[in-house]
């Protein structure tokens, strides 16, 4: 089982005490990055909301851009699933 260790995130000016894999921390401060920069991104766009309308913004914006890749992904595999159908026919013949 993994070591878990304690770290501090600030998202939206609020700090958090996690645990994560040593492994994963690197990630999840790019994520906790990411997060804060949309936040003032949409603040910026959208003035005068308040803190919890910007995170709940993120959060739209951030499961729709997992959708969309888990979308893109699945279609590379059936691409690619097509190209080695393909390629299985063409070396039968060769």
């Amino acid at each position: 089982m993994p070591t878990l260790i304690p770290i501090n995130i600030v998202i939206a000016d609020r700090t958090y005490r996690i645990k994560t894999e040593a492994a994963h921390e690197e990630v999840v401060r790019k994520t906790v990055k990411l997060i804060n920069d949309k936040i003032i991104e949409f603040k910026t766009q959208f003035a005068g909301k308040d803190m919890q309308d910007y995170i709940a913004m993120v959060i739209i914006w951030y499961a729709t851009q997992s959708a969309g890749q888990n979308e893109e992904s699945q279609d590379v595999k059936e691409v690619l699933a097509g190209l080695s159908k393909i390629e299985e026919q063409i070396d039968k013949f060769l």
